[in-house]
């Protein structure tokens, strides 16, 4: 498949993830992956902040409306809640949360697992997979405009976390 892996490493595309009990069959699967230069927790407190806004290319997915650029004191999602916002309208489900090591969630289509994983106690690894039953050419596609948008969000997820948490 193109565009099917940015970021991580042959240890992550093998392993398991949420996602993956979710989907039988899956016609697209794609890792994206970013190292972040916080702890774990701090991190997850921007993945949580997803519910609010796309974090990748404001003007094209959130019509110009810029995603909040500082952190709020958010619960973690639960399930049956929004996965995220545009516009300030909901879109897709939380499927499953685990605090500070994933989140899954369903959207157009497509489930998806942001996996929080300690490097060591100030880096963390952010994994985030799609899934899903796409006929094959548009599988190829939702997998190419994923990765713009995904490495995007996950680019403006890592700025703001280091930014937010400097180094000790």
């Amino acid at each position: 498949m193109i565009a099917d892996r940015w970021g991580v490493t042959d240890a992550e595309v093998a392993a398991h993830y949420p996602c993956d009990d979710l989907v039988e069959r899956p016609t697209l699967e794609a890792w994206r992956g970013v190292t972040i230069a916080a702890p774990a927790e701090h991190v997850w407190a921007w993945v949580k902040q997803i519910r609010l806004a796309p974090y990748s290319y404001d003007w094209i997915d959130n019509l110009g409306r810029p995603s909040p650029r500082d952190l709020r004191d958010l619960p973690d999602p639960t399930p049956g809640e929004p996965f995220t916002a545009s516009c300030g309208r909901p879109l897709g489900m939380v499927l499953a949360v685990e605090h500070a090591d994933h989140l899954t969630a369903r959207i157009m289509g497509a489930v998806l697992t942001y996996r929080l994983t300690d490097v060591d106690p100030d880096r963390t690894r952010l994994v985030l997979k799609v899934v899903g039953t796409f006929p094959r050419p548009l599988a190829d596609a939702v997998s190419l405009g994923d990765l713009v948008m995904a490495r995007r969000q996950l680019l403006n997820l890592k700025r703001r976390a280091e930014r937010s948490h400097p180094p000790a």
